[in-house]
């Protein structure tokens, strides 16, 4: 504790002599976030919001609920609206009386340029910190970041991951519509609609706007991509075959994939490390029993084991709980720790035969700060590459369950269930209802693939594909 406070001091020290290039940066991240301090504050108010519904604090978390509703936020569709409607002449309740596909498109643009300079903004916080701050003048992760830099796979896999991290975690900004409104409660809301007929404007519950809207592989009931339907409303990737809004949907959908994609492996991946540094220290009887352990999951068929284990718990409180997800992040956790940890413990135990761990050990050393400090940052970077392969897999894996009826349960957005549901129609003009969400999963499996390479090859550049192409030159001319 008493070293930690002098870094944390000397660091203070550091900033107080040469203050001005931390207060531009941090006013930097205070223009950035002021903007969007509503739209941070719902999303801890809702998580708070569900855990005290669980609780049974429903007042509440309602109160919550509402005082993070109350906080303007910029780039949402309150302030850029595209849920107008058309009066004959031109379009109201619009942003600057735009028409919906327009006025949907500024938002998303702005959204997504918003994210990348705050992200440009956290890559250059670690570069002030490492030119002023830092007191060292180079360390081994100034070359494992150079590495990645220079890796275009792994940087490719960075955009993908940061395009579906920004549709996730403004899913409710970045939707035509919103979930409530469209999917979850269509007939507890209501649009207006120009009514060319009676030449007036009318309105209609969503529900029965959508029945008209669906897509049902024929071309007099088909809204495909950048399409409007006949209510004014528009939908950038097409309708599904009830009707609602597809873009809505698959937004949502990465929200919820995500959220069990995290949550699973975040589990799994503190159970690896903390078996790989209990065992890699201690070894004999720790060892052979996390081995016996993760063999037994191991032999277990997946798959089989999902489909066993939510076709027990369907219908009881576990399998309803968050609609399945959290039966889905507790099996995913219980599945995928053994592969961490098998995957981390050969450098944990390479780890623990150095002679810097015998060294921590002659100076009495406890077990705990020796694994801590000596070990786990040596781990910790393999530990990052695994899970981020292994976040493909899961969601994979949520998909494949809801294909098959299995998984988050309707209405909750989930991209399989609009494979499964667009399958009939691949072949037909309502074709986007499956494929653009078999393409978005492909692509998105793939980009956590490509950082996991590129994070891997960046870590240890010896590794199958981090080998430069001079040390490649090198090896055949010594042929």
């Amino acid at each position: 504790m008493i070293e930690n406070q002098n870094q944390d001091s000397k660091l203070t020290d550091r900033i107080a002599a040469n203050p001005r290039p931390a207060l531009v940066w941090a006013a930097i991240g205070v223009v950035l976030i002021l903007p969007e301090v509503g739209a941070l504050v719902q999303a801890v108010g809702g998580l708070l919001s569900a855990v005290l519904g669980v609780l049974g604090q429903a007042e509440v978390a309602a109160s919550i609920k509402a005082f993070g509703d109350q906080i303007p936020t910029l780039l949402s569709r309150d302030v850029i609206g595209n849920s107008g409607h058309y009066n004959g002449t031109t379009w109201e309740g619009n942003f600057l009386g735009l028409e919906p596909g327009i006025a949907w498109f500024i938002r998303v643009a702005l959204v997504y340029a918003y994210s990348a300079v705050f992200i440009g903004w956290l890559i250059n916080g670690y570069f002030r910190y490492r030119e002023h701050y830092r007191e060292a003048d180079w360390t081994p992760g100034d070359d494992i970041v150079n590495r990645f830099r220079r890796h275009s796979w792994g940087k490719f896999g960075f955009v993908v991951v940061a395009i579906f991290l920004v549709m996730a975690v403004f899913a409710p900004a970045i939707g035509p519509t919103t979930v409530d409104k469209n999917i979850r409660n269509p007939y507890s809301n209501e649009i207006t609609y120009w009514d060319e007929e009676v030449s007036s404007i009318e309105s209609m519950a969503v529900g029965d706007a959508n029945i008209q809207s669906s897509s049902k592989g024929s071309p007099d009931r088909n809204v495909g991509p950048m399409q409007y339907d006949d209510f004014g409303r528009f939908h950038p990737f097409g309708t599904t075959t009830d009707g609602k809004d597809l873009f809505t949907f698959v937004a949502s959908g990465a929200r919820v994939s995500l959220s069990i994609a995290l949550l699973s492996i975040m589990l799994a991946a503190g159970m690896a490390l903390l078996l790989a540094l209990v065992t890699a220290y201690y070894k004999g009887i720790a060892d052979l029993a996390a081995v016996l352990a993760s063999d037994s999951v191991q032999a277990i068929p997946m798959f089989m084991l999902l489909i066993i284990v939510f076709v027990v718990f369907s219908g009881t409180w576990l399998g309803d709980l968050y609609d399945g997800a959290a039966l889905m992040v507790g099996i995913f956790f219980v599945l995928y720790w053994p592969s961490l940890w098998r995957a981390v413990r050969g450098p944990a135990l390479q780890v623990s035969g150095q002679e810097w761990i015998d060294a921590a050990e002659s100076f009495g050393q406890a077990p705990l700060v020796i694994m801590k400090k000596h070990m786990a940052p040596y781990v910790i970077g393999y530990l990052l590459v695994y899970s981020s392969m292994t976040l493909g897999g899961i969601i994979i894996a949520i998909a494949g369950l809801s294909f098959i009826g299995l998984g988050i349960a309707p209405p909750t957005p989930e991209w399989g269930r609009l494979i499964t549901d667009g399958q009939p129609y691949v072949a037909s003009v309502s074709w986007h209802i499956s494929l653009l969400p078999g393409l978005i999963i492909t692509l998105v499996v793939t980009g956590f693939n490509a950082l996991g390479d590129g994070v891997r090859d960046a870590i240890d550049p010896q590794s199958e594909g981090g080998e430069s192409t001079e040390a490649a030159a090198a090896g055949g001319s010594g042929v």
